[in-house]
């Protein structure tokens, strides 16, 4: 074939293959924008009934009154500001009470539907133009106790920034429509260089500085074949993680009573694993890349697992496993769905498994989420059980231990396994390779026996977890939970002195791990003047610059005891005005399973009494809660738990909480009062905080007022106990004895039989 024609081949299949990515990402591009349109439309609605319904008692009020009257009365109530442009009340008979001073232009615009309202006697909600504008018209009809309508409240607001976002939307969707077209042009163009000679070029000549002059520069990317691509970044990976400190620590200093740091931990686990790999399987990812303007971002979960094992798998190497449910998470990864993290400093290797949106439903938002979760919290919601979500669970656990078995394919490993989402792993794991070592550790509590019977898969979920030769919990309650439960349920040997479980020639150890957390230092926080001017632009974007602060860092989660926390805040103020305008309580929330519909009702739930609790005791300048719903950073949270002088943690069913360590962590100064839920496993381990029963609204208010009012010398003398525990048992101490227990467990088990169910 001639030069000339190969490349008009090249160009045409290069004008095919982004001629169709062009219509996709069109079509894609077109049903994001009417999503975020309908999204922001909603939003709109939701904040007019808002408003609304905090009107409505003083409207309501108001229309007991004559015209005259009731008119005084609402004064400048009515008016609005910024989208919003006002309020209007009419009387039953359709006529005009009252209105905001913006409202007036629109009022014709406002005849039909408040005409409508009162006529179906129901809410109505429309768009409409009204000259260079779009208008937003919420009437709502006003009952009194006899249900009769004694008028409507009309919620206006200027909505043309809709239809502003959405051209905007379209522009950008444009641009981007017409630089990934060229784009894919010029790359399909140049695909036979680009995919093989240049990468193995490349990697010749770092194959080369590597032996001759132990460089220590990462292998080259995009390498064409998955094999190879996957043993490179294996190895760049061990350099990364051998660079920071020597391997040759000696074991005479592993075992001296220096704190645990993570060149200690790496000595440590080199000992322990005897050259085997060392693999981290769960649900969620420590870095998750999602797309923001176009481009991939990696972020940090909010995630309690990640906290923990991420500083362990930086000092110690090897590989992680877990869904990736980002956005773009495919296009970061290679085919096999590897990647070296963390970004730009990589340390190990990252697996991300997929999975269809059918397999999530069922397996996390559904069995998990909706039955594993709430029969292990004793939080009063009722588990959900559905077969099928059963049946996704075993299927989605099954893809687990297959990524496992693929990563170990003829080598020696030591696998830790991670939560409540993956308990039949270990199970599978030891039936196609009795010669992997198997932990598995439980981040959330267990429950009695008694509740744990309500699963209808019971027997199931212990068989898988026994399959493995370690299991372990947060706290000694949970491990005498647990063989409690073994020993009802399933025919095995328990032994109570040693506290293992023997299925037929298979021992499972059950041990207690008091999980803990990395230091701030070590995680390139910003400090000095950085550190002052974030504090300064936080105080000042969301009000706080005259009040003391007190926070809390949850994810929106029904266990985290938020509406009792927020009802022992305004008891706290009630009783004790003096401290009114004086603190200010912010709640940090991490959005969570929002498919789940019981959590998006609790975030409403959280909202509307954050609301109402605002409006009853603000003022002018000041409210008492401010409630910050978003997917914070790890340096916004460092930042807030720096200069909060309180923090509270009510959990009201938790294997650990980290929030506590963190904040005590935080605390450089050696200052600061935790508030406490003796729920939380973190009690056991910071005695010096106030402990608190979350349900007791009259103790809780008092020990935040205890909290507020504590001497600095009894603040610091309490930091300082806290903060040398925490210093002490650290994350890699943690880690330390679960890789040493792990280590130390008897031969692997040749049987691949299952403990027998009691009859």
């Amino acid at each position: 074939m001639k030069p000339a024609a190969h490349t008009s081949k090249a160009i045409r299949l290069s004008v095919l293959v982004a001629g169709m990515a062009g219509l996709a990402v069109g079509f894609m591009a077109w049903q994001q924008v009417k999503l975020e349109y309908r999204s922001s439309l909603d939003d709109l609605s939701r904040r007019s009934r808002s408003i609304a319904f905090r009107a409505s008692l003083t409207v309501k009020e108001a229309l007991k009154h004559p015209d005259v009257e009731a008119a005084r009365s609402l004064g400048t109530r009515l008016d609005g500001h910024s989208r919003l442009l006002g309020l209007a009340v009419y009387r039953p008979d359709g006529r005009l009470l009252s209105s905001g001073s913006a409202i007036d232009d629109y009022l014709g615009a406002l005849t039909a539907p408040v005409t409508r309202a009162l006529g179906t006697q129901a809410e109505v909600v429309e768009m409409t133009p009204a000259g260079d504008i779009q208008l937003h018209i919420l009437v709502t009809p006003l009952r009194d106790e006899q249900g009769v309508i004694g008028g409507v409240l009309v919620a206006l607001h200027d909505a043309s920034y809709l239809d502003d976002r959405m051209t905007e939307g379209l522009v950008r969707g444009a641009f981007w429509i017409l630089v990934i077209t060229m784009l894919l042009m010029t790359v399909t163009a140049a695909l036979t260089w680009t995919v093989y000679e240049r990468p193995l070029r490349l990697l010749t000549g770092w194959m080369r500085r590597l032996r001759v002059e132990n460089a220590a520069d990462e292998p080259p990317p995009a390498l064409p074949d998955s094999a190879l691509a996957t043993e490179t970044d294996r190895l760049a990976a061990s350099l990364r993680a051998a660079r920071s400190s020597s391997w040759t620590v000696s074991s005479e200093a592993v075992q001296t009573d220096k704190a645990w740091t993570r060149e200690r931990l790496r000595a440590h686990a080199i000992e322990c694993l005897h050259g085997d790999q060392l693999i981290v399987v769960s649900n969620r990812e420590p870095y998750m890349h999602q797309l923001k303007d176009g481009e991939p971002r990696a972020i940090v979960p909010a995630s309690g697992v990640v906290t923990a094992m991420d500083p362990v798998l930086q000092a110690c190497g090897g590989v992680w496993i877990a869904h990736g449910a980002g956005d773009a998470d495919h296009e970061t990864a290679d085919a096999e769905g590897r990647l070296t993290v963390p970004p730009g400093d990589a340390r190990y290797t990252l697996r991300r498994m997929w999975l269809t949106r059918e397999e999530e439903a069922g397996y996390y938002y559904g069995f998990s989420n909706e039955g594993l979760w709430p029969l292990c919290h004793l939080v009063h919601e009722r588990p959900v059980f559905r077969a099928s979500d059963w049946e996704a669970y075993r299927l989605a656990n099954r893809k687990f231990a297959d990524a496992v078995l693929e990563e170990t394919k003829g080598s020696r490993a030591m696998v830790l396994v991670q939560d409540y989402h993956l308990a039949l792993v270990p199970q599978m794991l030891k039936a196609s390779r009795p010669d992997l070592k198997v932990g598995i550790f439980w981040h959330i509590p267990w429950p009695n026996p008694e509740a744990f019977r309500t699963c209808p898969w019971r027997v199931e979920i212990l068989q898988g977890m026994l399959g493995a030769d370690l299991v372990g919990f947060h706290l000694q309650q949970h491990c005498n939970n647990f063989l409690d439960t073994v020993d009802r349920m399933l025919e095995t040997r328990i032994d109570w002195d040693d506290f293992s479980v023997a299925a037929k020639a298979h021992k499972t150890l059950v041990r207690p791990f008091p999980i803990s957390i990395q230091s701030w230092a070590e995680r390139a926080m910003p400090g000095g003047e950085a550190l002052q001017k974030q504090i300064a632009d936080l105080k000042d974007r969301h009000g706080l610059e005259d009040t003391a602060i007190a926070v809390s860092v949850d994810r929106i989660d029904y266990t985290k005891g938020i509406p009792e926390r927020l009802r022992a805040i305004e008891r706290f103020f009630e009783q004790h005005p003096q401290h009114r305008g004086r603190i200010t309580f912010v709640q940090l929330g991490a959005p969570s399973r929002t498919h789940i519909r019981r959590y998006r009702d609790f975030l409403t739930e959280i909202e509307s009494l954050a609301d109402e609790i605002n409006w009853k005791l603000q003022t002018e300048r000041w409210k008492p809660i401010r409630l910050l719903v978003s997917h914070h950073d790890a340096a916004t949270v460092h930042a807030f738990l720096r200069m909060a002088s309180v923090c509270v943690v009510s959990s009201l069913h938790d294997g650990m909480n980290l929030v506590a360590k963190e904040y005590v962590s935080a605390r450089e100064d050696g200052d600061g009062v935790l508030v406490l839920s003796e729920f939380a496993g973190a009690a056991r381990d910071l005695p010096d905080a106030l402990i608190v029963n979350p349900y007791d609204t009259g103790e809780f208010s008092e020990a935040l007022r205890q909290a507020v009012e504590m001497p600095p010398k009894e603040r610091k003398e309490r930091m300082g106990r806290m903060r040398a525990a925490v210093e002490e048992r650290n994350i890699y101490r943690w880690a330390a004895d679960l890789l040493t227990t792990l280590a130390r467990t008897g031969k692997p088990s040749t049987l691949t039989a299952e403990a027998s169910p009691r009859t």
